[in-house]
């Protein structure tokens, strides 16, 4: 499952700078792969092995 986590982070973050720097068509929706991906990664970081909350 991490694993998929961490996919998921990379590629919501390739695609957010290829939409940024490239494209520029879409903004909100780039914006908001962004925000999925940061969201994922804190979750990912709080729930890996081991983390106590």
């Amino acid at each position: 499952m991490a694993g998929l986590l961490w996919t998921l982070i990379v590629v919501f973050f390739v695609l957010w700078l290829i939409g940024f720097f490239v494209v520029h068509i879409g903004g909100g929706f780039i914006h908001i792969l962004l925000v999925v991906a940061l969201i994922l990664l804190i979750w990912n970081l709080l729930a890996g092995r081991g983390a106590r909350i």
